[in-house]
């Protein structure tokens, strides 16, 4: 058997591994141009405007806006904490 024996089934089976995949990047490529080019390509662009617009009418919050206002939250749990503390301290101060 020669080094390079095209009878060999090794051989023959990396070749149409070869070309399965050069034939499957070439199909890949067909269909991304094809449903770039078609309506399913518009349908996927209207219906995001479409719950962007129903989204923005719930009056909703990004998640960074909600995490904002949660820190202020806590910071002003916990002075009114200490506050209250504060007040029970003098409360007890006066005697009440």
């Amino acid at each position: 058997m020669s080094p390079l024996d095209l009878e060999d089934e090794r051989f023959v089976d990396v070749m149409s591994s070869v070309r399965n995949r050069q034939l499957f990047e070439q199909l890949q490529g067909k269909i991304s141009a094809l449903l770039a080019q078609s309506p399913a390509h518009d349908l996927e662009r209207n219906l995001k405007a479409l719950l962007a617009g129903f989204f923005s009418r719930l009056d909703l919050v990004t998640r960074e806006e909600f995490d904002v206002q949660r820190q202020v939250l806590l910071r002003t749990r916990e002075k009114i904490e200490r506050l209250e503390a504060k007040v029970n301290e003098l409360e007890q101060r006066l005697g009440k």
